[in-house]
């Protein structure tokens, strides 16, 4: 079967957590990493992380790096646990940005004056179950980002400003079993504090070829035929 750009993107992040681990030398996370891109199917891609654990576990195979699925949750359990890259954030005239693959720590203080700061959540890991996000803002402001079925408790207050959770989803969504806890506190004076539940570029990717596959292939005259 064909492979996807999200399902490489997964067996490149699988790559990436076992080189972090320390079990695979440089080298050869170099190697596999490029072939990861260069893959065109699924059987290309299954060899590659055939002899590597699920990210954050001891034992066990990764089954399903590329399978179909929808959302983040089947992926909760593995995003738990390690030592903390980032345990805070600082903007003054200026901004800060922690986003990608980076560990979020059990507390994170983040201030921003007169400037901004970009909070993305959505490819962390979490040192702990429970986190705290402190954002503190003054004249600026600061934007969390969070993926739809993380649970998230927003708790600040704005002065003169907005501190509190918004949501573009088209969906209702509800926390994952498994999910980190993450609580969001602070305050914005004359700034403003976001919370954002937005779906992250690979999961939207996923999301369309899952609704391109139900609606069936096109009959020629610009229809779906359904599945």
């Amino acid at each position: 079967m064909r492979a996807s750009d999200a399902e490489r993107e997964r067996v490149a992040e699988t790559l990436r957590e076992a080189v972090a681990e320390g079990r695979l030398e440089m080298d050869e996370f170099e190697q596999r990493l490029d072939a990861t891109y260069k893959a065109r199917t699924h059987g290309e891609l299954e060899p590659l992380v055939r002899d590597l654990p699920v990210p954050g576990t001891l034992a066990g195979p990764v089954t399903g790096a590329v399978s179909e699925r929808r959302g983040s949750s089947a992926d909760w359990p593995s995003r738990i646990g390690g030592t903390a890259t980032s345990s805070g954030g600082f903007a003054f005239w200026g901004g800060f940005s922690r986003k990608g693959h980076w560990t979020v720590g059990r507390t994170f203080t983040s201030f921003a004056m007169w400037g901004g700061g970009e909070i993305d959540l959505r490819e962390a890991r979490f040192a702990e179950r429970d986190v705290v996000i402190r954002c503190f803002t003054i004249m600026g402001g600061i934007q969390v980002t969070v993926p739809p079925d993380l649970d998230v408790d927003v708790r600040g207050l704005g002065i003169m400003g907005g501190f509190g959770e918004h949501s573009k989803l088209d969906e209702e969504t509800e926390p994952a079993p498994g999910s980190p806890r993450v609580r969001v506190t602070g305050f914005a004076l004359m700034g403003g504090v976001g919370v954002e539940r937005k779906r992250s570029r690979a999961q939207k990717r996923l999301l369309k070829e899952q609704q391109e596959q139900l609606r069936g292939p096109d009959t020629g005259d610009g229809r779906k035929e359904l599945g």
